[in-house]
Formats: C-alpha cells, structure tokens, sequence
C-alpha cells in the first residue's frame, strides 16, 4: 500500500505541472480560438531567459546574493514574455483577424520554431540549471500508518503545491474578474466583442503574457528540476493531450485532465510496464487522448459544438 501510494502521490505531482502548461494552452484557444502549439517553445524560451539572467545579472550589477540574482531574473524573464506577448499580437495575429483557424495554427507552428531557435541563439544551446532553494532531499509521511512510511520528493511536493496556487489563481482570474469575462467574450465571437468596444489587441497581449506567466513558472520548476535544455519543450507537449481529455475550452478540465494524465502514466508505467517491456510512460498520454478523439472528441468538460442548417 506505500508503494502504491508514492506512485499515486508522484503521478498526482506531475500532472499538476502538467496542468499549468495545460493553462496556457487553454486561455490562447478561448481567447484566439486557435490552439497554440508554441506553447512548449514559450516554456524553453522562459526557462532560458529566467536561467541566464540570474547568471548575468550578479556580474552586470556586481553583487553576489542568489535570492536577488533569481528574483531580478524572474522579473528580467517576465518582462521578456510580455514583450513576446506584445511582438506575437502586434506582428503576427493583428494581421490574422478572423482569418481561417488552420491559418492561425500555422502561425503558432511558425512562432514555435522561430522561439525554439532565437531563443538558444540568444541565452545559448548549453545545459543551463536554475536554482531556486527548493529542498532536494526526499522526507516521509504517514510513518505510524505504514511500515516505513511513503516517501515523497520534497521538491517535487514543493512544485505541485506552487503549480497548484497559480492554477487556481488563472482560474479565479479568468472566472470572476472582467477580464477573464471579456476573455470568453472575444473567444465566443471576435466582431461581437468588438462592436461593443472590447479591444482585441489589447486582451490578446494580456492573454498571451499569462501564458507567458504560466510558461515562465512551468519552466522554472521544469528547470530546477531537469535543467534547462532543448527537451524542456518536449516535456512541455505533454500538456497536448491533457487539453484534448479535459477540454479545449475548459479550466477546470486542464486541472482534472492533468491528474489524470499524471497518475495514469505513473500507474501504467509501474504495474503494466514489467509486462510490456516499459516505455509505457512515454506513451500513454497520447494513446487516451487517441481514444478521446474517437469517442468523446470534445473532452470530458468541453463544449459540443453543434452547427444548424
């Protein structure tokens, strides 16, 4: 029973990082109505950013304290992503105005390599670390109710429960303020909110610096983790099939996706894995999402779109 509770414990971890990447995705779709597949390139470019600042910021303003090298350089990479956020609107969806969904798709597939490759040409294609004080070492709970006890990654715990606050952070955000309202409001019908004085290039940048936000936390915990190197945008598209179980258009079907996603590779990988040769976990994501599509191709909380003639 300890053993199957660390599996549980660590699939639910990972699929809450798996849920803030999901986020991302999420808010672009009902914001644009195209699904963003620059995501995991914005999730890299963060990183980067986020780990090169807090190596060069000590020796541009000459000072050695690491909790200011990280703070300055999570503020130098947020900026960094609404500055993208701004570029993406100002030269590239401006221009693709209610222009055909395939196209917009091509646009982001086009921003996805052009930030995978700016970005090591601007912060470098080495493996970079970050360092942000969260504790390493493993620690054990329900010690009097199993012999042993389960042991959980402290960092990892400390990553769930930071991805978990901004979740539900982006939830409130985009549920009870009038900009998350006005969000929904251009994702439902661009012309719409337009003629009633919702300016779309201004929710636009703010939507894609959120995503910017989520990408920058997810990168840095991603990095703190793995260190930041090309395949971070890789781990990123994992994300891809927690939006096509939970919905394309749904928050809280990016959270529930997630954990699901993440205790089912985790589960799969350790108790059906030994039978098929293992590898399970690399694949399972996007086997369920194969299922989902064929069945229930909307997800377990997105919206069926029904069109009448």
């Amino acid at each position: 029973m300890g053993f199957f509770l660390e599996t549980l414990f660590g699939g639910l971890m990972a699929g809450m990082l798996y849920s803030l990447i999901a986020l991302g995705f999420v808010l672009i779709f009902k914001a644009s109505g195209v699904f963003n597949f620059a995501q995991g390139a914005m999730v890299l470019f963060a990183a980067l950013a986020m780990a090169r600042f807090s190596e060069w910021f000590p020796k541009w303003f000459g000072f050695d304290n690491a909790v200011l090298a990280n703070l300055l350089a999570f503020i130098g990479a947020m900026a960094v992503m609404v500055v993208v956020a701004w570029v993406i609107e100002r030269w590239c969806l401006s221009r693709l105005v209610n222009q055909e969904g395939i196209t917009l798709l091509m646009a982001t597939l086009g921003i996805s390599y052009f930030m995978d490759g700016f970005g090591q040409t601007l912060f470098g294609s080495d493996i970079y670390k970050i360092d942000i004080g969260m504790p390493k070492d493993p620690i054990f709970l329900f010690e009097q109710t199993f012999q042993g006890g389960v042991l959980i990654n402290a960092e990892d715990l400390y990553a769930a429960l930071i991805a978990a606050a901004l979740v539900a952070a982006l939830s409130l955000f985009f549920q009870k303020t009038a900009t998350g309202r006005a969000l929904r409001a251009v994702a439902d019908d661009h012309q719409a909110a337009q003629s009633i004085g919702i300016p779309l290039s201004r929710i636009w940048v703010i939507v894609w610096s959120v995503a910017g936000f989520a990408a920058l936390v997810a990168g840095i915990i991603w990095g703190s983790k793995l260190g930041v190197q090309f395949s971070l945008s890789q781990v990123a598209l994992k994300a891809l099939p927690v939006v096509i179980l939970g919905g394309l258009t749904s928050v809280p079907g990016a959270i529930i996706g997630g954990l699901i996603i993440g205790v089912g590779e985790k589960l799969s990988e350790v108790y059906i894995g030994p039978m098929l040769g293992g590898g399970i976990e690399i694949w399972f994501a996007y086997v369920l999402a194969l299922v989902f599509l064929l069945f229930r191709p909307q997800g377990l909380f997105g919206e069926k779109i029904i069109d009448r003639v």
